[in-house]
This record gives C-alpha cells, structure tokens and sequence, in this order.
C-alpha cells in the first residue's frame, strides 16, 4: 500500500529520531515512571502519524512537549478516576463486587464520561451535573448559578446534544 503522507511521515521521524529520547525523559521527570513515559512517548508519536497536515514545527521540543503534557495530563486524571473507582469497589460488599471484566468496563466507561463532560464549558457542564446528579430543576439551578431560566434550559439542552453527539461518534 503507498504511503498516503509521505511528507508528514518523513517530518514524524525526523522528530522521532532527534526528539525521542529527549522527549520521554521529559516525560519521565514529570512522572517518575520510566514505563509510563515510554508509552506517552509513543502516543506522542502516534498521534502525530494521523495527522491529515504537515507538522512545520519551527520549535519541535516546545511542539512535542505540548502535546506530551496533555497526554501526562489525561494519564493523572485517568488515574485519579482508577483511584477513586478502586476506592468505591472496595467498600462494596465482597457479593455485590463486580466481576473483573465488569469492573474494566465500568472504568472505561468512567473515563468516556469523564472526557466527554471535561469537553464541555465549566458553566454548561455545572448546570448539566446539577440536572443529573443532584437531581435539581431548571428553576433551582437557575437561582443557585445566578443566571436565568432560559440560560439554564440552553446549557442543558447543549450538554445533552453533545452527549448524544459524542456517543453517536465512536
């Protein structure tokens, strides 16, 4: 099969092989892992294979730590959810504890759910959880943000079309 971006591939490993190492020692230092800086490492570069446009990175260690950060960033939050889930699963009675491939399940949709609500704006994912969570009418969440009814309704309405919008993607 022909190469379908020869150009993006050849820039990908140009930074690959003068970036790399620096790179996931970068990595490492932010997270003391050498394990979980290989894999972020190549995430990196991943990602940057399926770009559809040239890279054109004039200043390629800033380029490939801004993309790295991310990837450290949705690692600790990944974590924080896996932490607070195996936190949950241990008070459950030993009878009422999910099978192990139910468990995975239950993160992965977590950490799905997770992205999807950080997608949103602070304001809109506020009211949406207020609605979901807590159980509150539009009117209650109106006066506790301090902000009409018809705005409350609009973010609703937004955070429940995006939700559709991203189930509907995968």
């Amino acid at each position: 099969m022909p190469d379908a971006n020869p150009t993006l591939h050849q820039e990908v490993h140009s930074l690959y092989v003068d970036h790399h190492h620096w790179l996931q020692g970068w990595i490492r230092r932010k997270l003391g892992s050498t394990l979980d800086a290989t894999d972020i490492a190549q995430d990196v570069f991943m990602r940057l294979l399926l770009r559809k446009q040239p890279i054109q990175a004039h200043q390629p260690r800033a380029f490939l730590s801004t993309i790295a950060h991310g990837l450290v960033v949705e690692h600790w939050r990944r974590r924080e959810l896996e932490q607070a889930w195996l936190e949950t699963l241990a008070t459950l009675p030993e009878a009422e504890t999910p099978a192990l491939e139910h468990r995975l399940i239950f993160l992965e949709t977590l950490i799905e759910i997770d992205r999807m609500l950080d997608s949103l704006k602070p304001a809109i994912r506020t009211a949406f959880l207020m609605a979901q969570l807590d159980g509150l009418t539009c009117p209650q969440i109106a006066q506790q943000l301090g902000v009409s009814l018809a705005t409350v309704e609009r973010y609703i309405a937004k955070a429940l079309r995006h939700c559709y919008a991203v189930r509907f993607e995968s």
